[in-house]
């Protein structure tokens, strides 16, 4: 997405799909929000010591519209986690390897995060697209990392009272196979692992203490500009009824659907938790129909 008005209508619209699935938000207090994802959520790990040159969001126009400068967020201003932290009277979270106080949550998502470890990506063959060192079990490293200054001996306690948002976690993981030319066939063969890898992750944070946990799907790639631009065809049969490329929404679909079984039975694993799906694919297919109640 860019970075205007379009960039800052699916930031307020992700933040009122959150506050919509947080359904007991209206009078809800949390003491912290920690936050795990890639560039969706990113508010400036992969900047900390100076944004890389070759990096578009360490330049302008990014973060104009509120901080009046770029600060590694993939948005014009500010990006979901920090809209949901001011509704809910926490500070912005701050990017995790930036270091400082955060007893009040940290941000260890990372622009290019992906849900599986670079030993996965070795093993198909892929080693070289992937170009970070934040994958999902790193961000939960991170996460433990700190909690000794945050919450001492007793983290159970403090974070039962704190928000996670994890997430999304796969759109990465899908990206590097399909930039790199692989078949949507095999592409769709590794969603499982995916998703098991992320619920892994999870039942890791929720054994930490979590008790609210959101954890978003994935977007709608097929409606994509890269991805219509990239594998767009003058079969009209390979589009569907919002002119985006079927397949590659239908491999979007398959991993949301397979999330929402495996988020259903972790559920059922923690009956104490209250694991949250938010339903990025359906709220960002309105405002494609419809971008005009989104402020375009």
């Amino acid at each position: 997405m860019a970075t205007g008005g379009g960039k800052a209508a699916a930031l307020l619209l992700g933040l009122l799909l959150l506050l919509c699935v947080l359904r007991h938000g209206a009078a809800q207090r949390y003491n912290a929000i920690w936050s795990f994802g890639d560039s969706i959520s990113d508010t400036g790990n992969l900047c900390v010591g100076g944004c890389p040159s070759w990096l578009t969001t360490g330049q302008s126009p990014y973060g104009e519209t509120f901080f009046g400068r770029p600060t590694g967020r993939c948005s014009d201003g500010r990006v979901i986690i920090d809209f949901l932290a001011e509704h809910f009277g926490l500070p912005l979270p701050p990017a995790s390897k930036a270091g400082g106080d955060f007893k009040k949550g940290a941000n260890m998502a990372i622009i290019g995060a992906t849900t599986m470890s670079f030993d996965f990506f070795n093993s198909i063959g892929l080693s070289d697209k992937i170009w970070n060192n934040g994958p999902l079990d790193t961000q939960i490293q991170w996460f433990r990392q700190l909690l000794p200054s945050v919450c001492g001996n007793d983290c159970k306690s403090y974070l039962s009272k704190s928000l996670f948002v994890v997430g999304e976690f796969g759109g990465n993981d899908y990206n590097a196979a399909l930039f790199a030319g692989r078949s949507m066939a095999e592409v769709r063969g590794y969603v499982p692992r995916v998703v098991s890898k992320l619920v892994r992750g999870l039942e890791t944070i929720v054994r930490s203490g979590a008790v609210d946990v959101v954890v978003p799907g994935v977007l709608p790639i097929g409606c994509f500009p890269i991805y219509l631009t990239l594998y767009g065809t003058s079969n009209a049969a390979d589009y569907d009824r919002d002119g985006c490329l079927r397949s590659y929404n239908g491999l979007s679909y398959y991993h949301n659907a397979l999330l929402k079984r495996s988020l259903a039975s972790l559920q059922r694993t923690y009956p104490h938790a209250r694991i949250m799906y938010a339903d990025f694919y359906t709220q960002v297919t309105h405002m494609i129909r419809a971008p005009h109640n989104f402020g375009e």
